[in-house]
């Protein structure tokens, strides 16, 4: 490595510069986030942050958050993670995915203080480091009102957390990821509590028992002021809706009624109450009623209990753990009853196939097994072997994604149903082999352009899909 400056052109050598850094894999500690970033100015420190830990949920509050706090007026950023096309979908301004351009600018103008950080200190930044410092830097080069800051795994020792929140959040704890953060739910929620700051904001959606210690434990340690769900907020009724929920919400500073949430699953519903909470407790006041109604209609989850074909219906979830397909399989008792599902499941990391995709049995007609293009995938023969028994039914090893989801719709007929589940990773290829990797940008933010966001306005399709303008959009055709 020398010190001199990378040269980053194009889309495919900003790509390349991040991916050099997977082989750094997982190495925990903020030192080197933390060195690197005062080598950059600290960009982390020009803008209050929301910052968003928990074992499910943090991508859903984290763009509830940003979509109601635009249509405030707020003008907002995201970081999220990981994504399920594209690395740009990890960081929106006002709704929006940066586009090609932008994102190949802000790796150009990051890259030289890495690679010098990574010289002078004979340390390996990691992949989520430079991600992290990459949203820093892109959100420091805009007017943001507010960033909002998911957490990539955990909490203590996430390169995120080295941020002084406005306000903290926990969504909520589950087992996962437990080589990393401990075997049990009080482990775990040490680990997330951990964002919580001195005399700091801290939001929590519904939390075990097993839970509520750690928590607690770390919010009188900071002195925090904590809202928590069932206390300071809450769900007070719930209707089904087609394509979602008609829900009343009681927040901090007043109630919502009569808020229509077009997404699928009775645990967004947990999600929309913390989302609320949070975004109440960062403007220390109540919403406006007509504002919050409009972000909520402009909602979509791409990835998370999506529908992306019908007939047969197919179904798109990207729970990886327990919790999550336990969420997924209470939607589709509650919302597709009397459905038999061609269940397609493919897997990453260290995980058990059997035990994570145990909610699914007495729904699933059939399994068929697959895995993601990656190299962490857990082979599609283990993912049949272990929730073939399982779930009780017929299995079906298939290698590849887009294979497995064209056999599942073939055996499922017009009439059918399919559901894709057990990773992001196998939730994106699915995705882009129906649809492709288009996403509607939410249309509820005040807009203000800034030189981050390139032309905007001058075209409303640029040659990489992402749109510019907020009053029309269309899916462009990937020209990658």
């Amino acid at each position: 490595m020398t010190d001199s400056i990378p040269n980053i052109v194009d889309r495919t050598d900003a790509e390349a510069f991040l991916d050099d850094r997977i082989g750094q894999g997982m190495k925990p500690g903020l030192e080197r986030i933390a060195g690197v970033l005062e080598f950059m100015g600290n960009p982390q420190t020009d803008y209050p942050v929301i910052h968003v830990a928990g074992t499910n949920g943090k991508t859903t509050v984290t763009r509830l958050v940003a979509d109601i706090l635009g249509a405030h007026g707020i003008r907002t950023g995201t970081f999220t993670s990981p994504h399920l096309h594209r690395l740009e979908e990890r960081f929106s301004i006002d709704g929006t995915p940066l586009t090609a351009e932008a994102f190949t600018r802000a790796v150009s103008d990051i890259a030289w203080f890495v690679e010098e950080y990574e010289r002078r200190t004979d340390s390996g930044i990691t992949y989520f480091e430079v991600t992290a410092a990459l949203a820093f830097s892109v959100f420091a080069e805009v007017a943001l009102d507010v960033a909002i800051i998911e957490v990539g795994m955990g909490g203590r020792w996430d390169a995120t957390n080295v941020v002084d929140s406005a306000v903290a959040v926990v969504t909520g704890i589950a087992l996962d990821h437990v080589e990393y953060l401990g075997e049990t739910l009080a482990e775990i929620a040490a680990e997330k509590a951990a964002i919580i700051g001195t005399g700091g904001i801290v939001v929590s959606g519904p939390l075990p028992p097993a839970a509520e210690g750690a928590v607690t434990a770390r919010v009188d340690e900071c002195t925090a002021k904590w809202y928590r769900s069932g206390d300071a907020f809450s769900v007070a009724d719930e209707t089904q809706a087609v394509g979602g929920w008609m829900v009343d919400i009681v927040g901090i500073y007043t109630d919502y009624t009569e808020l229509y949430l077009p997404i699928h699953g009775r645990h967004q519903i947990d999600n929309l109450a913390t989302a609320i909470a949070t975004a109440e407790a960062f403007l220390e006041r109540a919403l406006d009623i007509d504002a919050l109604r409009s972000a909520l209609a402009a909602t979509t989850h791409p990835g998370r209990i999506e529908a992306v074909h019908h007939r047969p219906l197919v179904i798109i979830d990207g729970a990886h753990n327990v919790q999550g397909v336990e969420g997924l399989a209470a939607a589709l008792r509650d919302e597709f009853p009397e459905t038999d599902w061609h269940v397609v499941a493919g897997m990453r990391g260290e995980r058990s196939p059997g035990e994570i995709l145990e909610p699914l049995a007495g729904l699933a007609g059939r399994l068929w097994a697959t895995a993601p293009d990656d190299p962490d995938a857990i082979d599609a023969s283990t993912v049949a072997s272990s929730a073939g028994p399982v779930l009780g039914c017929e299995t079906t090893v298939v290698e590849s994604v887009p294979d497995a989801i064209a056999e599942a719709m073939s055996a499922a007929g017009a009439k059918g149903a399919v559901v894709v589940v057990g990773s992001l990773y196998v939730a994106g290829e699915a995705r882009e082999s129906l649809i492709g990797t288009g996403f509607h940008p939410s249309g509820v933010h005040v807009r203000i352009e800034s030189e981050i966001d390139g032309d905007a306005g001058d075209d409303d399709n640029d040659d990489d899909g992402w749109i510019e303008t907020e009053d029309a959009w269309a899916e462009a055709d990937d020209a990658e």
